[in-house]
This record gives structure tokens, sequence and C-alpha cells, in this order.
């Protein structure tokens, strides 16, 4: 079995010193007497739900009684992060490359994992930026037909036509926006 994972908690002294006095007595290190425990305990927990006919299966985090009492949202709220050095460059680099602060950049990675969105992928993204490059285009060319109408200039019949056509162009950008939107958080 490959470990990878850490499970942590906090005891006092004294339950430290017992625990580490009955991993001396089987010959054990802390650490594997405290896996072995907790082995067994699902192990056992397992057992008794199979007999029932469920299985346990890993349950999400409840929230902690400091918050689940007090009654206010913590949506908001600053939380302190620490990152590498490496892992900061990286964080930073890609946060400047789509125009973002990096911390709002870390909010919508955090969000799109916890939310199992998928982050807009490299073609989609391309495919978006080429919209708005081309609603640019298509917004200076409604702008030179606004003047020449407002102008009270010769308005040829085509225009109708090039109008309808502009107004497809820009329902059809947004529906292809709108649904890239969806898929990418924030």
């Amino acid at each position: 079995m490959s470990c990878t994972d850490t499970l942590k908690t906090r005891v006092p002294r004294e339950l430290k010193l017992q625990a580490k006095a009955v991993a001396d007595q089987d010959f054990l290190s802390e650490a594997a007497w405290l896996k072995r425990l907790v082995t067994r305990a699902i192990h056992a927990r397992d057992d008794a739900s199979a007999a029932e006919g469920a299985r346990v299966e890993p349950m999400g985090i409840a929230r902690s009684p400091r918050l689940a009492g007090s009654g206010t949202n913590s949506a908001g709220k600053p939380m302190l992060v620490r990152l590498s050095g490496e892992d900061r460059l990286l964080l930073d680099a890609r946060a400047e490359a789509r125009g973002m602060r990096p911390a709002t950049y870390a909010a919508v990675l955090l969000r799109s994992h916890l939310r199992l969105l998928a982050p807009l992928p490299k073609d989609e993204l391309l495919a978006l930026k080429r919209s708005i490059a081309e609603l640019g285009s298509i917004g200076r060319n409604v702008n030179q037909i606004a003047r020449a109408v407002s102008g009270g200039g010769e308005v040829p019949g085509s225009l109708r036509g090039e109008v309808v056509a502009i107004l497809k162009v820009c329902s059809a950008l947004r529906d292809n926006t709108r649904g890239a939107s969806q898929s990418e958080p924030g």
C-alpha cells in the first residue's frame, strides 16, 4: 500500500505519552501504531455497516464548532494560504497571463476545484478571445452605420440585410459566450 497522505491530530501531552508507551509495547513507531489503530477502527466500522447493508463512505468536512454556532456567514472573509516560492511564482505568472490579480486567480481555481467545475479549456479560451475581437470589429461597423443614418446620409437598400446579418452574428457570439461561461468558474 502506497501512503501519500498525512493524518494529523493534536492531543494533550499525557495522551501522547500513553500512546507512545502502547506503541513501544508493540515494538512500533507512534506513526505505525496510529496507522494500525485508524485502519482497525475503519475496518470495524465497515464490518458493522456491512451487516446493516451499507458501506461507510468518506463524508464532507463538517463546519468547525467555532463557525457553526456563530450564525455568521464566512463568505468573503480573508483566508491565509502559504505557498512555496516556486508555487507563488507560478501563480503570479498564470494570473498575470489571464490579466487577474493572484488572489483572484487563486479564488477562481479554488472555486472551480471545490464545485467540480471544469476550467475553460485552451481551445475554448482562444475561441472566446477571437469572439471578443470579432465583437469589437462588429461594434465599429455598427457605429459607422449609426453615424451614416443619424447624419441624414444616403442609406443603401442592402444596409437592412447587413444589419440583420450583424444581429445574427452577435446573437450567435452571445450564445457561444454564454455556453463557455457556464463551464468557466466565477
